[in-house]
């Protein structure tokens, strides 16, 4: 109850923001502003915005930094309000997740002119990440489900290329053995046009697994191990993304997935697929919106975010699976000044029909949908509704200057502490004919507890947590993400 009362307040409060007079407000799109302004006032004067110099960017494009910027060479701002937007423009840049460091400087040499200059530290671009990962939903699942069994571990490379051609393109590839095996490479473009607001992405993926979750038993993956492979998924899709704002993206994404199963998958579990079935194919198209007001994506802590999609499975008369999904999550990050931070998560989501394939089940207790207290469950349902509160307080936050760094992109080593205390609460409705699962389904979950968030380099995140659930489970939890 507590969290759904915060819910509310976060709702109808407004996320505190930098505030912008009328006459040159953020206009959530990247027009420029208006070069006319009509009333002043005595506290300043009006200003040209002369010329804009780029230093720091030995890879990024000045078209790529320019676009996040609400000023361009030639508009006039009235003085007093000039460095609250640019305040603003420094987020959208540190945002891009392209810089550790941004600074915008004034350089006024005549009364009515002002240059800019914007000063970055450009982030390392290229990780060839070594894999060594749990092949489970998450830590404690691998700890206390599976007795902390260091053959459940995928090992491989995942190399990241950010920033390719200095234009925010994203090459990711992945070669991945172990507990299973996966091959994907993806292509994004996020601008290809010369205004940046249209964007693609293209992405295929082929993963096969000797090891594999067959059905669930009171919540709790069972896993089929085998000398053979079990299953076997190839995926391909194309994403369009339009970024008409500064704020707002709209993506659309149509993609092709072909799933088979081995006959032991089939005899385990006859309904994995439905009917027994052996292979599964179907088409989707998928519509996704995004309105982020976040000050930090990595770790916010003021503004707000709101995100809704809908998919729909199966496009074709011929397709295997005919199902439609639709989401909706609100995130809220309010100051509470003095280093105080309250925030506050809200998902649901509603699919149809409720006879599926187990294989194709809705499901919480994934990524960031989790009841903290449960996360060793996973609790199937056609629809549920989830809300997260936490209430933190700062206790360090610096960066670290390392010079003696051969490399300058790590140079800059920050580290944020945060005490925090966090409620959480649940509701996931049973899929018919489904009373193996039962026990945390139709009824209201929930889960307290405290903790502490520690926030370092490229948008890490150490997450100790000690909860208490509503089933009377408690016990110390670890994660390596962000909440929410």
């Amino acid at each position: 109850m507590l969290a759904i009362i915060f819910s509310l307040i976060s709702f109808f409060t407004p996320a505190k923001s930098t505030q912008i007079s009328d006459s040159t407000a953020l206009s959530d799109s990247t027009k420029r502003p208006s070069r006319t302004r009509i009333v002043a006032d005595s506290t300043g004067r009006f200003l040209r915005i002369n010329r804009i110099f780029i230093v720091g960017n030995r890879v990024t494009r000045d078209p790529i930094i320019l676009r996040e910027l609400t000023l361009k060479s030639g508009d006039f701002i009235y003085s007093s309000d000039l460095q609250s937007i640019l305040e603003v423009d420094k987020k959208k840049l540190i945002n891009t997740r392209l810089f550790n460091t941004v600074e915008i400087r004034t350089l006024e040499l005549e009364t009515d002119q002002v240059d800019l200059l914007i000063d970055l530290n450009e982030r390392w671009y290229t990780f060839p990440s070594p894999i060594f990962e749990l092949a489970d939903r998450n830590f404690n699942e691998w700890w206390q489900n599976y007795g902390h069994d260091f053959s459940r571990v995928n090992y491989g490379l995942r190399l990241y290329q950010y920033n390719m051609r200095g234009r925010n393109e994203t090459l990711r590839f992945l070669a991945q053995f172990g507990f299973s095996r996966r091959f994907g490479i993806t292509y994004r473009f996020p601008y290809i046009d010369k205004k940046q607001r249209h964007g693609l992405a293209i992405d295929f993926d082929f993963a096969e697994t000797k090891n594999l979750a067959y059905r669930t038993a009171d919540h709790k993956l069972v896993f089929l191990e085998s000398e053979d492979i079990v299953r076997t998924m190839r995926t391909g899709g194309l994403t369009y993304t339009y970024r008409p704002s500064f704020y707002e993206s709209h993506i659309l994404s149509l993609f092709y997935k072909s799933t088979t199963i081995r006959d032991t998958v089939a005899l385990l579990n006859p309904d994995y697929l439905g009917k027994e079935n052996r292979s599964q194919q179907f088409a989707a198209l998928t519509y996704q919106f995004n309105s982020d007001h976040r000050d930090y994506i990595g770790y916010p802590l003021r503004g707000y975010y709101l995100s809704a999609f809908a998919t729909q499975n199966g496009l074709a008369a011929s397709d295997d699976v005919k199902k439609f999904e639709i989401s909706a999550t609100f995130a809220s990050f309010i100051d509470l000044q003095k280093g105080f931070y309250l925030s506050n998560y809200t998902v649901g989501y509603w699919s149809n029909p409720k006879n599926l394939p187990y294989y194709n089940y809705g499901a919480l207790g994934y990524q960031k949908q989790i009841i903290r207290g449960y996360e060793i469950y996973v609790i199937e349902g056609p629809e549920y509704i989830l809300n997260k509160t936490t209430f933190k307080k700062k206790i360090l936050s610096r960066t670290y200057h390392w010079g003696a760094m051969p490399i300058p992109q790590f140079r800059h080593i920050p580290l944020a502490i945060y005490l925090k205390t966090y409620a959480d609460v649940g509701y996931v409705s049973n899929y018919p004919n489904y009373e193996v699962n039962s026990r945390l389904t139709n009824k209201f979950l929930s889960g307290v507890g405290a903790g502490i968030d520690i926030v370092g380099s490229y948008d890490m995140v150490f997450r100790f947590e000690y909860t208490y659930n509503a089933e009377g489970d408690r016990g110390f939890f670890f994660n390596i993400k962000k909440e929410f």
